[in-house]
């Protein structure tokens, strides 16, 4: 028994002394830092952006991170205009949200963006063609698909989510989304409504999926953190963090810390794929 705990131990730090940093290790770079940071956009982002903040406000209590929502648009708005020290998207900014603000994109995690179903619903396999007569409402019942005879309830995100971005471009093609689709603000939000309609289909990152919805396999794919990283799974997108100008101190320390092996297991921790 001895001798497994002397080897359990050789390799824990042999590991410790190759990995850099080693855990907690990364929070080092923050001490004797005070100030705020104030972060806002997307909403996927948010697991990873409040668990980066709890462990750096919970060693060093001279620094206030504050989290918000609100979208990619708003992410890239706002940090443009100087509310934000850092605007988080689900989307690259475009050349004209870049230029006048010299914005600078720090892309620190790879996600999916998955059709997501009621798990009651027998329709979890669908074409991009039916999905897209679905969310064109050209298909609006159930039945039509295989399922029970009851109308489809379509859920989408507002024009200024990354989300809806990347699924309006990979899933759909840029086709049509129905004017009749209920609109949902955010991923954790979308998720609820999911989860609380047995009729209903609509899209969520990944990195958000649990037991409460349905993935829908399209085009024989399977959404999941393995095809999303194999490439297989095509409906996929970076997750950035996006600052005025190159960042400078307790923004860049932030920044910098999502890119450790720590900020990098945070975000293999709540779903999404590392970019190391």
């Amino acid at each position: 028994m001895r001798k497994t705990s002397v080897r359990v131990l050789v390799i824990f730090f042999a590991f410790c002394f190759s990995a850099s940093p080693c855990f907690g290790e990364a929070l080092d770079a923050f001490e004797g830092q005070k100030g705020t940071i104030k972060i806002a956009g997307g909403t996927a982002h948010i697991p990873v952006m409040k668990e980066a903040a709890k462990r750096i406000m919970t060693r060093y209590k001279g620094i206030v991170i504050t989290v918000g929502g609100g979208g990619s648009g708003v992410g890239i708005k706002q940090v443009g205009e100087g509310l934000v020290d850092i605007g988080n998207s689900g989307r690259a900014p475009r050349p004209e949200e870049i230029e006048p603000y010299d914005l600078k994109m720090f892309k620190w995690a790879i996600d999916g963006v998955a059709v997501v179903v009621h798990p009651a619903n027998p329709v979890k396999s669908l074409t991009k063609d039916r999905l897209k007569e679905i969310f064109s409402e050209k298909i609006d019942n159930w039945k039509t698909l295989g399922g029970a005879d009851h109308a489809i309830t379509v859920y989408t995100r507002d024009e200024a989510s990354g989300t809806r971005e990347v699924f309006w471009e990979k899933a759909l093609d840029k086709d049509l989304i129905s004017k009749k689709a209920l609109f949902i603000p955010s991923n954790g939000a979308m998720k609820t409504a999911v989860a609380n309609d047995p009729y209903a289909i609509g899209y969520v990152s990944v990195g958000h999926m649990d037991p409460s919805v349905a993935p829908v396999t399209l085009d024989g794919v399977t959404p999941t953190i393995e095809t999303v990283a194999n490439g297989q799974y095509k409906v996929s997108r970076g997750l950035y963090s996006n600052t005025r100008g190159e960042p400078k101190g307790l923004t860049k320390l932030f920044i910098d810390y999502l890119f450790t092996a720590e900020g990098q297991q945070i975000v293999v921790d709540n779903g999404f794929i590392s970019v190391k």
